[in-house]
């Protein structure tokens, strides 16, 4: 008999069990990753133009501000012979704000006096100080004496009449600011409108701008 062949085992079956997936091991797509680097330096030079468009507007130099806080006539008088003359005087307490970080110096504070429109004359005032984000008041006393007007007789004469002159003064500084090596020039300016009661001496109504 002939001996009988060795059967070969049967063929072993391996199945596969998915590992339970985890949410927290998700993979970024490649093109939001590349975005994140992008956006980060967009968001980077936004905050620095905004940081450098504030220090411009704190730093950069600016003009003074003036304001008249008090305006008193102390005398009048318009005389017609042989010529028509006025004789002017006139306190004025000025406020000069310097809203800078650096200090002002002013080098010239001038006071005009018009009518309607044309100067009758100028006083020019010290020299001054203003230290930074302050103020300083300067007292003020213009005063003319014998001052024509020729152009403006028949409206002067008219304005007698009804018993109120209008006058109109302008206030300038002129100054400059200095950082560090650098001057910049600063100027200001404010001009009033003034109605004068001739019968007591006082000012009936005034109105300034700047």
């Amino acid at each position: 008999m002939a001996p009988s062949k060795t059967q070969p085992p049967p063929p072993q079956h391996h199945h596969y069990i998915p590992l339970p997936h985890d949410q927290s091991d998700s993979v970024l797509p490649s093109s939001y990753s590349s975005h994140l680097p992008r956006r980060s330096t967009t968001i980077f030079l936004t905050l620095l133009l905004l940081l450098l468009s504030s220090s411009l507007y704190v730093f950069w130099p600016s003009d003074p501000s003036l304001k008249i806080v008090r305006l008193k006539l102390k005398r009048i008088h318009v005389h017609t012979r042989p010529r028509v003359t006025i004789d002017l005087c006139m306190a004025v307490r000025i406020k000069v704000r310097n809203g800078d970080v650096y200090s002002m110096d002013y080098d010239a504070l001038e006071v005009g006096v018009g009518y309607r429109g044309k100067r009758l004359g100028q006083v020019r005032f010290q020299q001054g100080h203003v230290r930074a984000f302050g103020s300083s008041y300067v007292d003020a006393e213009v005063e003319f004496n014998g001052v024509g007007v020729f152009s403006d007789v028949v409206l002067l004469l008219e304005d007698l009449a009804k018993g109120t002159v209008p006058f109109d003064t302008v206030t300038e500084v002129r100054g400059k600011l200095g950082v560090l090596v650098f001057h910049f020039p600063l100027q200001a300016r404010v001009s009033c409108e003034v109605l004068v009661n001739m019968v007591n001496q006082t000012i009936f109504r005034h109105k300034c701008y700047e």
